[in-house]
């Protein structure tokens, strides 16, 4: 799919769409921003029950796209299937079907005229960054550059040692539990790696200034590797 003719400018500098991604039997709406003379791209991986509304991943990719990089906020439930989720649970922790959901985006990036050649980078929140990472373990090279922000890298379980792509950890000093799963899943990693605790921080990053921060640290790591 084209984006030329749906692309509508933001402000000066920002182009954004909104786009629908076939993913097998399904269709994904996004969000897809693309700042002037943008080499790289940023694709977000909710998890947990959240959406591409997300107010914090909203305001990280605004960040990414003030620095130069696009951006591709997506749903990777449909709306029955977040539904279902909001009763069960279980599709946000299905990693296998988010991973395979995030692939075919990335398919369609390398599709698409508005973003073909990108340098492609994959932000994932909670759930969503095991998922990004089996999905960047399934595409090797592809992927430049991987963040998980609060995440749960370990449920990547076994395709941890498989992903090449520089890897981000970032989870907050308070939450003592991710912590510790973050640091396993780190262990584990062969790549280029990096693990990031923010000082006096919860989960969400919701402490003055501590999501401003996360979004400093990475921006910084995306701009080096895209």
């Amino acid at each position: 799919m084209d984006t030329k003719n749906t692309l509508h400018a933001v402000n000066g500098n920002v182009l954004k769409a909104e786009v629908k991604i076939v993913a097998g039997e399904v269709m994904l709406s996004g969000e897809l921003a693309l700042p002037k003379n943008a080499t790289g791209i940023v694709l977000f991986a909710h998890g947990s029950g959240s959406s591409r509304h997300s107010v914090r991943n909203q305001y990280v990719a605004s960040v990414l796209q003030s620095s130069g990089i696009a951006t591709l906020l997506f749903d990777l439930l449909t709306l029955e299937e977040e539904a279902i989720d909001s009763r069960t649970s279980h599709l946000r922790f299905d990693i296998g079907l988010l991973a395979e959901r995030l692939i075919h985006a990335t398919r369609w990036i390398q599709g698409s005229p508005s973003t073909h050649g990108m340098k492609i980078g994959y932000f994932g929140a909670s759930t969503g960054g095991a998922a990004a990472l089996v999905a960047a373990a399934v595409l090797g090279k592809q992927i430049s550059a991987v963040v998980s922000r609060g995440g749960r890298p370990d449920l990547a379980g076994d395709t941890l040692p498989e992903v090449k792509s520089p890897t981000l950890l970032i989870v907050g000093g308070f939450d003592k539990v991710v912590i510790e799963l973050n640091q396993q899943a780190f262990e584990l990693l062969q790549c280029e790696k990096h693990l990031e605790i923010i000082p006096a921080a919860s989960h969400l990053f919701e402490e003055p200034g501590k999501l401003e921060e996360v979004a400093r640290i990475v921006s910084d790591w995306f701009a080096r590797f895209l």
